[in-house]
Formats: C-alpha cells, sequence, structure tokens
C-alpha cells in the first residue's frame, strides 16, 4: 500500500466558521482519533491530501507530521462536498506500526461472464482486518465464464497476503441470473404502457 507524509497543524479554531477560514487557506479540517486518547483537532494540506487519495485510495497510510512528531494514521471518513467534489472534513485513525486494524475495501470484478447471463451485484465492499503498514487497496474478483446460477459468496474470496476476512463469509456478493430476452423486455414496456392508460380509460368512463 502507499504509504505518503503530510505536514499537518494543529487547529485551534472550530465550528462552521472555524471550519471555513481553515477551507480558505487551502487545508483541509481533520480530527484523529484512537488508542483511548482524546481527539486531536488538526488541519491537513488539501492539495497534498486529494493527491494521496488519488494515489493510494481511501485506506492509504498518512505519516502525518505533527509538533515535531510522527503519527500514523489511515482515513476512516471522508466527506466531500456534494456538488464541487472537495474534500470538507476527515476522520483519521491514530494506528501504529504492526497493528491490525479492520478496513473497508473494494471489490474489482475483472473478465466476462458467460452469454445470456446478468450480472447481480449485492455489495461492492468486503471488511478485512490486516496490518496498518499493509493495508489492501482492493480484492480483485474474477468473474470471467460465470455461468447463469454461479454465486461468489464473501467466503470464496481470494484475500490479499496478510489479511484475514472481517465480514460475515456467507455474505453473498454477486450472483449470475437470467438476462431478459427481447421478447420479455416488449412486454415488460407493453404491460408498462396498459398500466399508464388504464387510469385514464376509467377516468373518462365516469364523466
Amino acid at each position: 500500500m502507499s504509504e505518503v507524509r503530510l505536514a499537518a497543524e494543529i487547529r485551534t479554531e472550530f465550528g462552521k466558521g472555524g471550519a471555513r477560514r481553515t477551507r480558505r487557506s487551502g487545508k483541509i479540517p481533520a480530527v484523529i482519533y484512537g488508542h483511548g486518547a482524546d481527539p486531536r483537532h488538526v488541519s491537513l494540506p488539501a492539495r497534498e491530501f486529494a493527491n494521496a487519495i488519488r494515489r493510494g485510495g481511501a485506506n492509504v497510510l498518512l505519516t502525518l507530521e505533527l509538533d515535531g512528531e510522527d503519527q500514523l494514521t489511515i482515513p476512516k471518513a471522508i466527506q466531500r462536498h456534494a456538488i464541487k467534489g472537495e474534500y470538507e472534513h476527515v476522520d483519521l485513525l491514530a494506528v501504529r506500526r504492526g497493528e491490525k486494524v479492520s478496513i473497508e475495501v473494494p471489490i474489482v470484478l475483472v473478465g466476462d461472464i458467460a452469454p445470456g447471463g446478468l450480472l447481480d451485484r449485492e455489495q461492492n465492499i468486503v471488511t478485512l482486518e490486516a496490518e496498518a503498514t499493509h493495508l489492501p487497496t482492493e480484492v480483485e474478483v474474477s468473474i470471467a465464464g460465470l455461468e447463469i446460477g454461479a454465486q461468489i459468496f464473501a467466503g470464496d474470496l481470494e484475500l490479499p497476503a496478510g489479511s484475514t476476512l472481517v465480514s460475515d463469509p456467507d455474505a453473498l456478493l454477486l450472483q449470475v441470473n437470467t438476462a431478459p430476452t427481447a421478447q420479455d423486455l416488449q412486454t415488460e414496456t407493453t404491460g408498462e404502457e396498459a398500466a399508464v392508460e388504464a387510469p385514464a380509460e376509467s377516468a373518462g368512463g365516469g364523466e
């Protein structure tokens, strides 16, 4: 996994006004939690943080240079502006080298299912436990040639080295259903049109 160093600063202004001023200065308000310590309010350089997420993903390991010391952290919750996409706030989990942590990892599909099938994804992420400095960025799942009726459960995953499954192994991740035919789609469309027209005919007959 990627490890990125960022220069963090202790944040002394709080509330919405303080957060706005922090963001206007090119920084992101953040809070560090973990190890039984009181939460620490800090600010992160916005551009460098965005680059770190772009390169290392949401589980990137961040070494924060804070008050002359290094603090290892991983993002636990990231808030972004709904329209602009800018990072507005980050919750960070303090970690130590050698420590095991639980993280949510995206499932990446590789290949194509057999013709005539329709892939139904039930879950897009899985929870794993791994050493803090060796967190996986994704779990790759091959769906090449999967036939209709095939299912993949969390327990079927080939996990990255050093990771263990936290999610329920019986949790269904995806299955292959029968793809609708052109006739099925036509029948469904006709049924929907009839359902829309029926109330109009009924209303007209009552006048």
